[in-house]
């Protein structure tokens, strides 16, 4: 059977012709612009940093080198760098604090003699990067640091006596949390780099915490005793046991928190946890607590899973998305280990997915981002290009003319031949396994 189109049918059909091709034109337009515009969501928080580790020293030791890392990361729309300063139980500039101690048998400078942070932060000035120095170690430190060895009365234990503990940094050491030396100790420190340096703010990470096996020391079961009528129960899981220490560590925050601003009132303080129930459940670490206080300005949850199912899993919790309504949040973002390349695809699929939900993204770590990668270097850049379309926006004012705190010149008195810190593996903690409940 045939059928035929009357005349006055297709003069109608003509007559909206260029209608129905500006409407296809249009949808074409839109379904291409979709993919363009994939990383760029309008709910975007705006944070594309990289964390500098020990892995970079290379980098961070030799000026040069460090203005074209600076110069590469500008041209490819980063907005902020968080260069390692507290690792391994070393300052890892020249503190005043660290040698006071008696900790630092060495004066960490660049490859001219300078001082690495401040030479940082004036090659950064002006071109639109945040600098936030990174507490990495927190109260974490190796058996073997003058920090562990001068100090062992600062350290806490496991139930069986026991000190060290083991994971992605090797075996390390736990300083306790719960005393005031060391409380004092880690919060001078803090605030030595936040009034000497015309910084942006300062971060820590899973570290501010203790992992839950710990807090069977004399001191911690004494303080306890004394506030709870209790004696620390056996299971270290114990409800009522891992909140009173949780509570300690917060109130910790707290008072750092109200010492950073009585010094610089717009330093951010940017916690890098783990997800939040491996973070509270596995290292006493309540990070929803401090969001909900207003302790933190702003979070970036380390998700360093192995396949794309359970990143997702992870950055769609409700703690996440709780967080979001009030402080920038962000992801971190593994783009290598030393001996743990990770493909471009897998990394493009992770940063999608997270601005999707417009969360930010910070990659762990600089040399990993294409110098340490399976993929060309070209090819690496251009990826990480298209990831970071848009052109930089300033996330903060810069912070100048701003006095900083008078602070004694340090008196140094290093060895002849100055000994580097060891260095951690990687300095951080990737669990692949959900925690309990998750």
């Amino acid at each position: 059977m045939t059928f035929l189109i009357p005349a006055s049918a297709w003069r109608q059909i003509l007559k909206k012709l260029p209608i129905l091709l500006f409407l296809a034109s249009f949808l074409i337009v839109l379904f291409l612009g979709y993919f363009s515009a994939a990383f760029s969501q309008s709910r975007d928080p705006d944070i594309r940093g990289v964390w500098i580790t020990t892995n970079d020293t290379a980098m961070l030791m030799d000026r040069d080198k460090r203005q074209q890392a600076i110069e590469q990361l500008v041209n490819l729309n980063f907005n902020a760098i968080y260069p390692v300063v507290w690792n391994s139980g070393y300052a890892l500039y020249p503190s005043a604090i660290a040698q006071r101690e008696g900790i630092q048998p060495f004066v960490p400078t660049g490859a001219q003699g300078q001082d690495i942070l401040a030479e940082l932060v004036e090659q950064t000035r002006g071109r639109g990067l945040l600098v936030i120095p990174w507490f990495e170690f927190g109260f974490m430190a190796p058996p073997t640091s003058e920090l562990a060895l001068k100090h062992q009365d600062w350290l806490t234990q496991k139930r069986d006596g026991g000190t060290t503990w083991v994971g992605a940094a090797g075996e390390v050491v736990w300083l306790n949390p719960f005393r005031p030396e060391v409380q004092n100790f880690l919060r001078e420190l803090v605030l030595e780099v936040v009034g000497q340096y015309d910084i942006n703010g300062i971060q820590f990470d899973d570290h501010l915490s203790l992992p839950n096996e710990f807090g069977y020391d004399p001191y911690t079961i004494a303080l306890y005793q004394q506030e709870t009528e209790k004696t620390p129960p056996a299971n270290p899981r114990d409800p009522e046991w891992t909140k009173w220490r949780a509570d300690k560590i917060t109130a910790f925050l707290a008072n750092l928190k109200e010492s950073i601003q009585a010094i610089k009132p717009n330093i951010l303080l940017s916690i890098a946890p783990n997800p939040y129930e491996f973070a509270y459940n596995g290292h006493l670490q309540d990070w929803l607590g401090w969001v909900r206080q207003g302790l933190v300005d702003e979070l970036i949850v380390q998700v360093y899973r192995p396949d794309l199912p359970s990143f997702l899993k992870q950055i769609e919790r409700p703690e996440i998305q709780e967080t979001q309504q009030t402080i920038p949040t962000g992801v971190g973002v593994l783009t290598g280990l030393r001996n743990r390349p990770i493909a471009l695809p897998f990394i493009e699929e992770k940063v999608l997915a997270a601005r999707q939900r417009g969360l930010g993204v910070i990659f762990f770590f600089y040399e990993s981002l294409w110098q340490q990668a399976l993929e060309p270097q070209e090819t690496r850049k251009a990826a990480i290009q298209a990831m970071f379309s848009q052109p930089i926006t300033p996330r903060l004012p810069v912070l100048e003319n701003i006095p900083l705190v008078s602070t004694p010149e340090p008196v140094y008195q290093p060895r002849l031949t100055p000994t580097p810190p060891p260095l951690a593996p990687d300095g951080i903690e990737i669990p692949v396994i959900p925690p309990p409940g998750s």
